[in-house]
């Protein structure tokens, strides 16, 4: 999960990329950041995902995250 002060960090790197410019090393943490960041929205979605359930057309109804770890992914 990321925090909120890991996303202050981000938009401040932003702000200050469009102002002034960052050092590199400035730029490695705002790209390490940004993947931390992506990677929490996709761990958060495929939690939603996983947790829903469709009624298919013979009436049946399947969890995507069932039907999703039959599959392999």
């Amino acid at each position: 999960m990321i925090d909120d002060k890991k996303i202050a960090r981000i938009n401040e790197l932003y702000h200050r990329s469009k102002a002034e410019g960052l050092t590199e090393a400035e730029k490695q943490e705002q790209a390490k950041l940004r993947r931390e960041y992506i990677e929490a929205v996709r761990m958060n979605l495929r939690g939603q995902l996983d947790r829903i359930d469709v009624q298919e057309a013979d009436g049946t109804i399947t969890n995507l995250g069932e039907k999703r770890a039959k599959k392999g992914h």
